[in-house]
């Protein structure tokens, strides 16, 4: 696997399966976090038929909503409805409109199908067909719309969350994002609404099947020049009207029919849970990426009574993205900031952790621990945008030293840096005169003998300036760590590199 790291916890007796059999699903992800996403519904779900694209991983698996929301390196689940090639783009606004509103509704067997495994996942969630029912309150919420639609309208801009499909936001902001409704989409609600959902229905509407439902659309690329989200949500809104006797209801739906359409694909889909998968029930405040966290985590090959890591913990999204995934391990966390220990300590206490997670205040420079003492060392660098760092050059070195001290021989050193410490880590790495294969994580399995890690095959500069200050003094300095493997992810609007190293042998005597 190109996210190659340690195997995932086996899970006791058989998988939990779907009661409608496998399933055809795609997972959205951050940039960079594809091919860990797609080694995880392997090994977690068994899934079959792994496509990565960019920013999501379709799968087939058979596995009900308890295993499905094990996934910790994906952010949004969808039950697959279509997938086809991007949609011809021509200056005719209605021929488009038709041929989406086809993509979207064509095949009316199929639809009930999906809605049927649909239901089958959410039926844990209260009588099986309660979602066919008619909710009472439901009901009354739309006469309360019919009768005071502006007021509605207000309520629903302050009230409603809607879910980013690429949740790509940098740390200490939370997933769900608030999304403004414009006039034109709450006019769709109120005039589709006011439709008359018998009309022009199909042979597989029952009068117990009606629905309230939602179109969130995203489109980019050529067709966004000439179609807008809404425009696309409307059209496709009033056809499933017509065609299954839904209602919509964009504050409270029962489901949500999730439409994207760009140059690569046509994907229309339906979210399996109203939260995204990254929003981790057990961390009260965030700090990093929890999908970043588990990434990093899972390169480390952590087993069982193994001693891990993080000399910069933080707020521990880390340490406890690890815990959760490996808990037969011990964990270790320092930092020298008060404030960020407080943190960790809630958030540790919130998953249940304290047995087994130990924080202590201390400098990522001067660890107060014994030599070789660990197994893994992971770590968050900070960027110095939330804490600054007074030198960022020397900071490096000076914490790389340490973490090659306390590590074993056999160890792993895991690493997430900004795009300056990557090219100060570069440069370190080449005056060690290292010379090491390296995994590159870019969707496809690949191997490169390079004097500095790389990313999609293509060497790192060396920072103008950086690196040669050290190579004199510090001639191989790092010699005992040799890279294993460099994944560009995505941080929102910063990028960054998750750096694997490992140890070969005992650290010099200084």
């Amino acid at each position: 696997d190109t996210a190659g790291g340690g195997a995932l916890p086996g899970r006791a007796g058989r998988p939990e399966m779907s009661p409608c059999g496998p399933g055809r699903y795609f997972c959205t992800a951050g940039r960079g976090l594809e091919p860990f996403l797609a080694r995880e519904v392997r090994a977690r779900l068994g899934a079959t038929e792994v496509d990565c694209v960019s920013g999501k991983v379709f799968f087939s698996a058979a596995a009900g909503p308890g295993e499905l929301r094990k996934l910790r390196s994906g952010e949004r689940l969808f039950l697959l409805l279509k997938k086809h090639s991007p949609l011809t783009v021509s200056g005719n606004k209605g021929k488009m409109l038709h041929e989406i509103k086809s993509l979207v509704i064509e095949e009316p067997k199929y639809w009930l199908d999906i809605i049927s495994i649909w239901r089958n996942l959410h039926g844990h969630e209260g009588k099986k067909g309660d979602v066919t029912r008619e909710n009472p309150l439901a009901l009354k919420r739309k006469s309360e719309e019919e009768t005071n639609t502006a007021s509605k309208r207000q309520k629903t801009e302050e009230e409603r969350e809607v879910m980013s499909e690429e949740c790509q936001v940098e740390a200490g902001k939370k997933c769900v994002v608030p999304e403004r409704i414009s006039d034109q989409e709450s006019r769709t609600e109120s005039n589709t609404s006011s439709e008359d959902p018998s009309k022009d229905s199909r042979e597989n509407h029952t009068a117990n099947e009606q629905l309230s439902f939602r179109v969130s659309c995203r489109c980019s690329g050529a067709i966004a020049k000439i179609l807008t989200s809404q425009e696309i949500g409307r059209a496709v809104g009033i056809a499933l009207m017509k065609q299954c006797g839904w209602r919509a209801d964009l504050r409270d739906p029962d489901l949500e029919v999730f439409v994207h359409l760009n140059d690569i694909h046509s994907v229309v889909g339906i979210p399996l849970f109203r939260f995204p998968l990254a929003n981790r029930e057990y961390i009260k405040t965030a700090g990093l990426r929890s999908t970043v966290a588990w990434a990093m985590a899972s390169l480390a090959e952590i087993h069982a009574g193994a001693f891990v890591l993080d000399p910069m913990c933080g707020l521990g999204t880390i340490l406890l993205e690890a815990a959760k995934e490996w808990p037969e391990a011990c964990y270790w966390g320092a930092d020298i900031s008060d404030s960020q220990l407080e943190g960790a300590d809630v958030n540790i206490r919130t998953a249940g952790l304290m047995n087994k997670i130990e924080l202590l205040k201390a400098s990522a420079k001067a660890l107060p621990l014994p030599s070789e003492s660990f197994d893994t060392v992971i770590s968050d660098v900070p960027f110095g945008k939330k804490f600054k760092i007074r030198n960022d050059a020397q900071f490096l070195p000076d914490i790389l030293q340490e973490m090659e001290r306390v590590i074993r021989v056999g160890g792993t050193v895991v690493l997430l840096l900004s795009q300056d410490l990557r090219k100060c880590m570069d440069s370190l790495t080449t005056c060690a005169g290292s010379d090491s294969s390296e995994a590159i994580a870019d969707g496809t399995s690949e191997t490169a003998t390079v004097k500095a890690p790389s990313v999609d095959g293509n060497p790192s500069a060396v920072a103008d300036g950086v690196g040669e200050s050290f190579c004199s003094s510090r001639q191989m300095r790092f010699g005992s760590l040799v890279p294993d493997g460099v994944y560009g992810v995505s941080l929102g609007k910063t990028e960054a590199f998750i750096y694997k190293y490992r140890k070969i042998s005992a650290t010099r005597n200084r």
